[in-house]
């Protein structure tokens, strides 16, 4: 019962199954020493990590009586109370020298804030090198799609620039409690070597939520309401819709549209 009651309000199901709980710790490629779990709960996953010597394992948890569960069966374990999607993540782990050090992320995590979690991990990205997770299947899907797929999106094109992407294995919904209406699947996301896109990167990031906001429109449409020159786009590119273009499209298109705002600038300053 007290699974049942914990944490229902963020939309978080209860893994059950303690098979599908090893094979998810077990998907950690220990890219680095330090791990943080978020959303632990009742530590379906946390037991299997608390004593592992290879890490130093933290925990952040917003629900007091999973707190609370926590502290009491786990009293070496540093529980960090709070939304991880509000921390500032550089204070998490340090080195002997107080520099902050990068982490890796795992947890089942609560459906209804999966999407925030993962937007907060793009932009912690040069600080977390991979993460291993427990999403709905749609949202899965949709972050390991593939230019092409309509499924493919903005998650897909953002996090597919830093990391590479695999969709390890799919979840049924009778392993948790409650049994969620979807199925779920695992995730793993590991930092590639890419370190900058040479383009401004917040401007990559507008043109990717722009052009998928109307994702049915060619991007010569659906780019109309950043109210930059499209002109020197492209054809191919321009009756091109988003789901269509790769990673190295949208930087292309950023680039070009970067010397379009400059030269409007220049323009505007004379």
């Amino acid at each position: 019962m007290e699974q049942v009651r914990a944490k229902k309000f963020l939309g978080q199901h209860f893994l059950k199954d303690e098979g599908i709980a090893q094979r998810i710790v077990q998907s950690l490629t220990g890219s680095t020493a330090n791990l943080l779990e978020i959303g632990p709960g009742m530590g379906v996953l946390t037991k299997y990590l608390v004593d592992d010597s290879r890490y130093h394992f933290k925990v952040v948890e917003i629900d007091m009586e999973s707190v609370d569960y926590l502290h009491r069966y786990y009293p070496s374990l540093e529980v960090i109370e709070g939304d991880f999607l509000r921390l500032d993540l550089t204070t998490l782990f340090h080195d002997d020298c107080g520099a902050s050090e990068p982490f890796a992320v795992i947890g089942n995590f609560p459906y209804n804030i999966s999407s925030q979690i993962l937007f907060r991990v793009f932009e912690a990205r040069q600080q977390v090198p991979e993460v291993v997770g427990m999403f709905q299947k749609e949202v899965a899907e949709r972050v390991a799609a593939k230019p092409g797929s309509k499924t493919y999106g903005i998650l897909s094109v953002l996090l597919s620039a830093f990391y590479d992407i695999e969709y390890l294995f799919t979840v049924p919904e009778y392993v948790f409690n409650p049994p969620p209406k979807v199925k779920s699947a695992v995730i793993r996301l590991l930092r590639n070597d890419v370190t900058s896109l040479e383009c401004d990167e917040k401007l990559f990031v507008q043109v990717v939520k722009t052009g998928f906001n109307q994702r049915r429109k060619t991007l010569r449409n659906a780019l109309r309401p950043m109210g930059l020159p499209l002109d020197e786009l492209p054809a191919e590119i321009l009756q091109a819709r988003a789901e269509q273009l790769s990673v190295a499209d949208f930087v292309d298109i950023t680039r070009i549209l970067e010397r379009q705002r400059a030269a409007m600038n220049d323009v505007n300053n004379m």
